[in-house]
């Protein structure tokens, strides 16, 4: 049985704006899961409906056992990190986050223990005794992910915990926060945009977009096999290539036909009988593959050098190619000009296909998906 199970949850406002559609999500005990998309894609509103903060217009909630959606937030066991801090302005830092232990009459040399403990995680022991509006944004944050992170709390629900915070610090603080987290054995949920901050702490990512799960799976999982092209071109850094293409199979070989006469061609036992006959049949599809495995290697396709560009530690070269650009990534420094012409090659294993008109994956490396 689930810990959290979100079943058939609907978020219309105004009765016009359908916010969240149909979502389903089953959360274990002690796992951290990502709610991961663009600005407006539901993932806030559904953090909101779990809290208790936004009413369900229809579908339901448990948690633990018990169904949630109808009780006030305060008779829900939630901590929540809020993207706006939320502190109490006539309190200190100290004072804020001590005061989400008010319920549990504890003694006050805990709570003062509690309160070092996880001031120290998120880096603002320092500044304990100052009030929110003598601190920066930044710290006000952290004492707002503080004051969440302290309570004992049957769900911890974080939105944008780091997002005002300069990025050296958020990689130690993801680290800290998921080690915290997974010691106490709390279960915890993250909105975010970030898929760096999604990948790194989250044991599963549910991809949304336009109010709608688009795949909930691991951080390997939504790179290397993508339920449909939305996720497979949201997810990875730089994001995945993509071009229509029309498959040819005269037997021996398979090749995928792309633009200005460009065209993939691969030993057809490259692919199992099985995806041979789906590309028969004739849809039209679209090739996608990540930018870590398109090689310049001599023998491949013709590419025009676009753009070249050092990043410390990779080199990012794109490249016209198909009537499109192609981008290839390598660690090492590519001595490449603009207007150069390189050879581009794709192994038949690092291919991602999916069907043009509704985006659903069809294979990948081979595989039927």
């Amino acid at each position: 049985m689930s810990y959290l199970e979100i079943a058939s949850v609907n978020k219309i406002y105004g009765g016009k704006v359908h916010a969240v559609k149909a979502l389903d999500l089953a959360i274990g005990q002690g796992e951290i899961v990502a709610l991961l998309g663009s600005s407006g894609c539901g993932k806030t509103s559904t953090l909101r409906m779990i809290a208790g903060f936004e009413e369900v217009s229809s579908g339901r909630i448990s948690l633990g056992g018990q169904e949630v959606h109808r009780l006030p937030p305060g008779r829900r066991g939630v901590a929540m990190a809020f993207e706006g801090y939320s502190l109490y302005p006539p309190l200190t830092l100290r004072e804020n986050i001590a005061f989400a232990l008010k319920g549990e009459k504890l003694a006050a040399s805990e709570v003062a223990a509690r309160v070092e403990e996880v001031a120290h995680l998120v880096e603002i022991t320092a500044i304990l005794d100052r009030y929110p509006s003598s601190v920066s944004g930044g710290q006000q944050q952290r004492a707002s992910l503080a004051r969440a992170l302290i309570r004992r709390a049957a769900l911890h629900l974080l939105d944008e915990p780091m997002g005002q915070l300069e990025p050296q610090l958020r990689a130690l603080l993801r680290g800290r926060i998921k080690h915290f987290i997974r010691e106490r054995g709390l279960t915890a949920i993250l909105v975010t945009h970030d898929q760096t901050e999604a990948n790194a702490l989250a044991d599963r990512i549910a991809v949304m977009e336009n109010g709608e799960l688009q795949q909930f799976d691991t951080p390997a999982a939504l790179k290397e096999r993508p339920a449909n092209l939305f996720t497979g071109t949201f997810i990875g850094e730089p994001p995945m290539n993509v071009f229509d293409a029309e498959p040819q199979d005269s037997g021996g070989r398979l090749a995928f036909r792309l633009g200005e006469g460009a065209s993939l061609d691969y030993d057809a036992g490259a692919f199992p009988g099985a995806l041979r006959e789906r590309l028969a049949a004739g849809r039209g599809i679209t090739l996608g593959v990540r930018p870590h495995a398109v090689r310049i290697a001599e023998g491949g396709l013709t590419a025009q050098v676009a753009a070249n560009q050092w990043l410390g530690d990779q080199t990012h070269i794109s490249a016209g190619f198909a009537g499109g650009t192609i981008v290839s990534v390598r660690h090492d420094r590519a001595d490449l000009r603009q207007g150069d012409r390189i050879p581009i090659a794709i192994a038949p294993a690092d291919l991602h296909i999916f069907d043009r008109a509704t985006g659903r994956a069809i294979s990948h490396g081979g595989q039927l998906a």
